[in-house]
């Protein structure tokens, strides 16, 4: 569950489900799950550069889901 972008300054994000390193892949999604909110998730971005790591929530399989933009789009939003 990791997906890497690159936005137009050159930074590469790296976004990754947060508790994905769980052993078990149901206890991670569980852990990762946004409480009250059906399919969604907390997904931490992290640059390649300068910039701060954001936290995101994403919905439903985000890693297909979502096309670039609007990845980049999210982050931006939460920088």
């Amino acid at each position: 569950m990791e997906r890497e972008v690159k936005d137009t300054d050159g930074i590469t994000w790296t976004c990754l489900q947060a508790f994905s390193g769980l052993s078990d892949n149901s206890e991670a999604q569980d852990a990762a799950k946004v409480k009250g909110e059906s399919d969604t998730y907390w997904v931490v971005c992290t640059p390649s550069g300068g910039a701060q790591s954001v936290r995101l929530k994403l919905e439903g399989d985000w890693e297909k889901e979502y096309s670039d933009e609007a990845l980049l789009q999210k982050i931006k939003a939460h920088q």
